[in-house]
């Protein structure tokens, strides 16, 4: 489990301050999917998605596009209160193995940084719903620092 000692970066203002933008002010897909961030650690971000029939295929289950949604906001999003001011995270690649179908509920979603280096990171998120398992994925993210100022 991720903890301060392993990530001594870890802004506590920072993560206050992405449960809210991300809870009030995000738009875009997190806003309709509904992903809403309940804790943040050191390491480690807890968010949830109600399952709504928007999200459904036409079988009744949840679409896997919105379950690999859910994982890269998350894959990425658990990074930014352990970087420095500026630099911004992107997601390079993940692997999603589905485990058990999804037709109504909660997804709850844990993102746990398993490695964070100067220029990359490696994520493991795990999501159930209704206690089980549903799906488990691994990612690899890219991290940038900001533009240098032009050079006059």
């Amino acid at each position: 489990m991720a903890d301060v000692t392993r990530f001594p970066s870890f802004e506590e203002k920072t993560a206050r301050g992405m449960i809210r933008v991300n809870n009030e002010a995000t738009s875009g897909v997190p806003t309709y999917l509904g992903v809403r961030f309940l804790e943040f650690g050191p390491g480690r971000l807890l968010a949830e998605v109600p399952v709504r029939d928007e999200l459904l295929t036409p079988f009744g289950t949840l679409h896997g596009g919105a379950m690999a949604a859910l994982v890269d906001h998350v894959l990425g999003c658990v990074l930014y209160p352990l970087m420095a001011r500026g630099q911004w995270a992107a997601t390079t690649e993940f692997k999603l193995n589905y485990l058990a179908p999804v037709k109504t509920g909660t997804l709850r979603a844990e993102s746990c940084v398993v490695s964070l280096g100067r220029r990359s990171a490696v994520v493991r998120v795990e999501v159930e719903n209704e206690g089980r398992a549903v799906c488990t994925a691994l990612g690899t993210l890219m991290i940038s620092d900001p533009p240098s100022a032009p050079r006059t």
